[in-house]
């Protein structure tokens, strides 16, 4: 059985600039535009990044979870941490042994999946899907559409190695994350991190005054300094490490 990093979601005030500034940044396309989060009151694009994704929402309804998770975190940012499984029964089991509530359950095809509760989990919104009976990672994966593998790679981002989840209590997180995922808590280079199959989940302290979310995502680059200028062109913040769109800190590996 695994357990795949799959997709990273951002949420902000108004989908298209932030769309932009990605494509911009990281030589990236659009693949997938889901009408299905209008139910949620949303709208939302999908970028490939290797066979990962980069999902951005937005609210386009009144009232809706995104619009208090940017009012609650002061603006653009992280959202939600989304992996992916070859067998959801599980992991659904797996919650009820560890006290987390299914906030959640989306079926739609051979996809389904569920949704977190956030007050059991801490951190940022996770989720755990399965698209039909799970396979590679350049097969299909529901949430990203049916033709994502035709989309354009980039030269530039080669893939997702890691997201970065930021806390009061990052410790504290890290242990249940630990229990709610089945992993074990290690000591890495960078503090506290979980193993995934495919990339790998970092726990830090909460510095820019935001609390808990999904502050940053680690990205396999073929050329950092090439990415930090097309950031500069677009006059985005660029540090030493990572570059900064959408209020998330996107670390250059």
């Amino acid at each position: 059985m695994y357990l795949r990093l799959r997709q990273l979601c951002l949420v902000a005030e108004k989908l298209e600039p932030v769309v932009e500034d990605l494509k911009a940044a990281f030589d990236i396309e659009v693949c997938h535009r889901d009408p299905g989060v209008e139910h949620f009151g949303l709208h939302n694009a999908l970028l490939r990044i290797g066979t990962s994704f980069i999902e951005v929402v937005a609210p386009i309804a009144e009232g809706t979870a995104a619009g208090r998770y940017l009012q609650r975190r002061d603006g653009d940012g992280g959202y939600m941490v989304i992996n992916d499984t070859d067998d959801l029964g599980y992991w659904e089991s797996r919650m009820e042994q560890v006290g987390v509530r299914i906030a959640a359950k989306l079926e739609v095809d051979d996809y389904c999946g569920l949704q977190l509760h956030p007050r059991d989990t801490g951190g940022a919104l996770l989720e755990i899907n399965q698209t039909g009976e799970g396979g590679p990672l350049d097969g299909d994966y529901h949430p990203a559409g049916p033709h994502w593998q035709s989309s354009k790679p980039s030269g530039l981002a080669t893939g997702v190695t890691g997201a970065e989840l930021q806390s009061d209590g990052p410790q504290a997180l890290a242990k249940r994350w630990g229990e709610i995922l089945d992993r074990p808590v290690e000591e890495g280079s960078d503090g506290l991190q979980i193993a995934l199959d495919n990339a790998h989940l970092r726990f830090v302290s909460a510095e820019d005054g935001r609390g808990d979310g999904l502050g940053g995502i680690d990205l396999a680059v073929s050329d950092a300094e090439a990415i930090r200028e097309r950031c500069r062109q677009r006059g985005l913040p660029v540090m030493d490490d990572c570059v900064v769109v959408c209020g998330v800190r996107f670390y250059l590996r």
